[in-house]
């Protein structure tokens, strides 16, 4: 998470939406590290989830990662959850909750749809403090800027 975290001091730095993730092995050696990249170049899907799980297909030289896990500063929304479950991530790690756009313990709650056919097991919560003031932080400083 502490990686994750710095991506997303890296992403707040250049205007972006502060999210970090990383994607490690069973191992826990990493396998593929993003951020936010929405703004610039601009890309509606470039979550930082999005921009792991396509990094790690590429390494690993497959679109099913299943003994990889994601570790996320954020809970992902409902693109990246259905992501996630497509990638069939053995493990998802999470730190902040995203209670208005949340897709894994709020709003569209993929992982228990019917439709979805893979469910990781969901740790939430981790470093969650820090998680949770990079984003306020970010969106403070947004607004004063106005």
């Amino acid at each position: 998470m502490a990686i994750a975290l710095d991506l997303a001091q890296i992403a707040a730095e250049v205007g972006e939406v502060p999210v970090g993730a990383v994607i490690i092995d069973k191992s826990g050696r990493l396998i593929a590290q993003a951020h936010n990249q929405v703004e610039t170049p601009p890309d509606p899907v470039g979550h930082a989830e999005i921009l792991a799980l396509r990094a790690a297909a590429k390494i690993i030289g497959s679109p099913r990662l299943i003994q990889c896990d994601l570790i996320v500063t954020l809970e992902p929304c409902a693109m990246c959850a259905q992501a996630i479950a497509h990638a069939r991530i053995r493990r998802l790690i999470f730190g902040a909750y995203n209670q208005n756009n949340g897709g894994v313990e709020h709003g569209a709650r993929i992982f228990s749809q019917l439709s979805c056919h893979h469910q990781p097991e969901v740790i939430g919560g981790v470093e969650e403090t820090a998680a949770s003031f990079l984003l306020k932080d970010f969106f403070i400083s947004k607004r004063n800027k106005k």
